[in-house]
């Protein structure tokens, strides 16, 4: 599968060495188009400018929304002719990306940033995509974790809200875990290794048990125990329930903004 990849950043470069490391892709099939080099698998072209020659498999969009309109100007006619045009952008919707860019069949796409470990969440929304371009996709997606598509705007909308933000919101509660082992009497770099270690085999304890994390929580928690103690300040009044609704309802706010900024 040869890729063209306009815009390669944070998100861009951890799917990208994924996809070389599981042999989806080869180095040596991948043209990227940045501003500057970055660090990026050996045998990758790196170039200020898409490469001349046959159009490839996949035009990767990772360009950050505001650019779309700069970017449609300079590549549209170049990649007319290409399959598919995969699209990190938030915010620009299948009916936005062919628009700006006539002939591809357009895949507006959420990845969060441990498809780097093959451990990610992609949320896929192109419900007019035909049969044989979300093969292609699946089998691009494939390595980087879980992948699902979803028909209703919505539901895409609420997926990516929940993934693709998902990770900082569990690394600041992790940061906040080991704050709260530091005020115990901890030293910061115990309380890091601590809480970082129950944070990791909670979640894989949680992935493989056929109860719900809900359910694992409250086996944990003896009547009158310590674990309950804890677990009835985060349940007072839904608190930790709460703060989270309200955090991603701010996530989905900007995002219907951004949105509305690319119709």
């Amino acid at each position: 599968m040869r890729l063209w990849m306009i815009g390669c950043g944070n998100m861009g470069s951890a799917m990208l060495r994924r996809w070389v490391e599981s042999g989806v892709v080869r180095a040596q099939d991948v043209d990227v188009v940045n501003r500057g080099d970055r660090a990026l698998p050996d045998g990758v072209r790196q170039a200020r400018d898409l490469p001349d020659g046959a159009l490839p498999d996949v035009v990767v969009l990772g360009i950050k929304p505001q650019q779309l309109g700069e970017v449609a100007a300079r590549y549209a006619d170049r990649i007319a002719g290409a399959p598919l045009l995969v699209s990190m952008l938030a915010g620009a919707d299948p009916a936005a990306l062919s628009a700006a860019f006539p002939g591809p069949v357009a895949i507006q796409t959420m990845p969060n940033l441990p498809v780097e470990l093959g451990r990610g969440v992609v949320a896929i929304h192109a419900p007019d995509a035909p049969a044989d371009a979300r093969a292609a996709v699946d089998r691009l997606m494939a390595p980087l974790g879980l992948v699902e598509w979803f028909d209703h705007p919505a539901r895409f909308a609420a997926a990516g809200a929940l993934s693709g933000t998902g990770p900082a919101f569990l690394f600041r509660m992790i940061d906040a875990l080991a704050a709260g082992g530091v005020a115990l009497g901890l030293s910061p770099a115990e309380a890091d290794a601590v809480a970082l270690a129950t944070v990791e085999g909670a979640a894989a304890m949680a992935a493989t048990s056929d109860r719900s994390p809900g359910a694992l929580a409250d086996a944990v928690a003896s009547p009158g125990g310590m674990t309950r103690a804890g677990l009835n300040v985060l349940d007072e009044g839904r608190a930790l329930a709460t703060l989270f609704e309200r955090t991603l309802q701010a996530v989905a706010h900007r995002g219907a903004e951004m949105a509305a900024a690319n119709k």
